[in-house]
């Protein structure tokens, strides 16, 4: 006779059970929460309060009370923010799909309301599990470079993210005080039982099946299997936040196994000039000039002019959205607090300022940078890195480096810098 998923006896498997799923919520209690406070970091890091160039969720409201001047200090700020963010999310992913798997019989209990705290708790599971699903890919496709999802990346993100945690919390409180006595229960049970494998069905009627089929692992076995799969995937992922040798075992990231090359130039690089649209006659030095506007006015500068400005160096990290980083580099260029003073600023006033590129596809044509930034004598236009001048990968003729900013922060192929109000 068939039975409905409704039935507990259609849910037979023996690794089900409350030791199990409390052991994965408890981890993932503790692992989302990282992802939900390195996520917020990571959007404040693109100061979206220069509305509206850098702000990609204009109808935020409520959601970005939180938000501040994001600092320069320490430089490698970002780095480390964005490649935990990345690097954890994508190594959770075995724990998240092992608990919806463990869970799965709850979602078709009868009757689907018991009482007002059984209706608050199916909603919240219902919005974390939707919720869970949607982050994770949406975020796993947007370290892949596959940008599937029915618009931009930003705000889906953002706003998945706290229905996501919304849910995540109320289920948390609901949840993680039974969680934690099943764990001590089932630990006192256990006391020089070590092994048996066995669980009271009556701990969690819905999880442990009343008709078992007979064990193919044991539910240590089954945690290994979860905790071994998280392993491989932080294995072949960690490493793309490293240069050298340990970036090529990074094999599920879209820049780990790629080879940048040698030299002075051999880091890595997210878009390509040619990606871009960018032309070499175009950044020739006949034809390119650094367009600087302030109160005092504009003035033009050619590549060469800029390298007879004072120049300064700063040893300085690129960090993307994606999770992967380089090493420090050594860049050399001119502070853009210098470049405020040509247009009529003290360089220790300098204001905010807006850059432009010389890039006709993609996000972040423009993007702006906050006064803090700005006024960091490690911040610069940079000509050159490495001791040699910018490829054109690199941003040939001209760049922006910035201490603990997003990638996409240090614009490209600068055109155009207008500082003062934005």
């Amino acid at each position: 006779m068939a039975r409905s998923p409704s039935s507990p006896s259609f849910w037979r498997s023996t690794v089900r059970g409350p030791w199990f799923t409390s052991v994965l919520g408890v981890v993932l209690l503790g692992g989302i929460t990282v992802l939900f406070v390195t996520g917020l970091l990571s959007y404040a890091a693109y100061n979206p309060g220069l509305s509206p160039v850098n702000d990609k969720t204009p109808d935020k409201g409520l959601l970005g009370f939180y938000l501040f001047a994001w600092p320069t200090h320490p430089y490698w700020l970002y780095r480390l923010n964005q490649g935990v963010h990345v690097t954890l999310g994508i190594t959770l992913v075995p724990v998240l799909l092992a608990k919806l798997w463990s869970v799965v019989p709850r979602l078709f209990q009868l009757p689907p309301a018991r009482s007002l705290a059984h209706v608050l708790e199916r909603i919240s599971l219902l919005l974390l599990v939707g919720g869970a699903l949607f982050e994770f890919v949406t975020g796993v496709l947007n370290v892949q470079l596959d940008y599937l999802f029915p618009g931009s990346f930003y705000p889906l993100h953002f706003y998945g993210a706290w229905v996501f945690f919304a849910a995540f919390v109320v289920h948390a409180v609901l949840k993680t005080p039974a969680a934690v006595r099943n764990l001590r229960r089932l630990r006192e049970e256990r006391a020089g039982e070590a092994g048996s494998g066995e669980e009271p069905a009556e701990a969690v009627p819905s999880l442990v099946s009343p008709n078992p089929v007979a064990p193919t692992t044991s539910r240590r076995g089954a945690l290994g299997l979860v905790g071994g799969g998280s392993l491989l995937l932080f294995g072949t992922t960690v490493g793309q936040n490293f240069d050298g040798p340990l970036r090529r075992t990074a094999l599920l990231a879209p820049h780990g196994g790629a080879d940048p090359g040698s030299g002075p130039g051999g880091f890595q690089i997210n878009k390509t000039a040619v990606s871009r649209g960018i032309s070499a006659a175009e950044t020739s030095e006949e034809v390119w000039r650094l367009v600087v506007t302030g109160p005092s006015g504009t003035v033009r500068l050619s590549r060469a002019e800029l390298l007879e400005l004072p120049l300064h160096s700063a040893a300085l990290p690129i960090a993307c959205v994606e999770g992967w980083s380089t090493s420090d580099q050594w860049w050399r260029g001119v502070r853009l607090r210098n470049l405020a003073a040509l247009v009529g600023y003290e360089a220790d006033a300098a204001p905010d300022v807006m850059v432009e590129s010389l890039q006709r596809r993609g996000a972040f044509r423009r993007a702006a940078l906050r006064s803090n930034q700005v006024r960091d004598v490690r911040s610069l236009l940079a000509l050159d890195v490495n001791g040699e001048p910018l490829t054109p990968d690199h941003g040939y003729p001209a760049r922006i480096i910035v201490p603990a900013a997003p990638g996409v922060l240090n614009t490209k192929w600068v055109a155009r810098m207008t500082f003062g109000d934005l």
